[in-house]
């Protein structure tokens, strides 16, 4: 079993990439873990934000592994504590799915991609950089 980390967004400052491979070798015997970074839509004056959406959303569908278990993080999840994630990871590993976990845009996840996940969680209702 694999994990995909696949994240919407600019390149993550050193100090995130540092953390992310921290925690990647840590989980490397237990769950091979990749990070897959997808370039935002173009937002800005004069641009139409759910064409950004959309074109975000094909490219994170791109990138997902074929027949994986796919978990898109989005506000409105479902929330698990420690132990029921533990739980959950655990029920995984014994059917042997790769996993993707998909983190959205600024304004979230495209429709398609919310269509393709075979569940949504929440980290929580806080709101936190981007790349955190």
């Amino acid at each position: 079993m694999k994990a995909r980390l696949i994240a919407t967004g600019e390149r993550a400052p050193s100090w995130v990439a540092q953390g992310f491979a921290e925690y990647q070798k840590r989980l490397s015997h237990w769950l091979p873990f990749e990070l897959v970074e997808i370039e935002p839509g173009l937002r800005g004056k004069g641009r139409d934000a759910q064409r950004a959406i959309e074109e975000e959303g094909k490219r994170v569908l791109a990138a997902l592994p074929k027949n994986a278990h796919v978990i898109a993080l989005e506000v409105t999840g479902k929330a698990y504590s420690s132990e029921q994630l533990a739980l959950r990871l655990e029920h995984w590993r014994g059917q042997g799915r790769d996993l993707a976990f998909l983190i959205g845009g600024p304004e979230g996840h495209a429709p398609d991609v919310l269509a393709a996940a075979n569940e949504t969680w929440t980290l929580g209702p806080l709101t936190l950089p981007h790349m955190l």
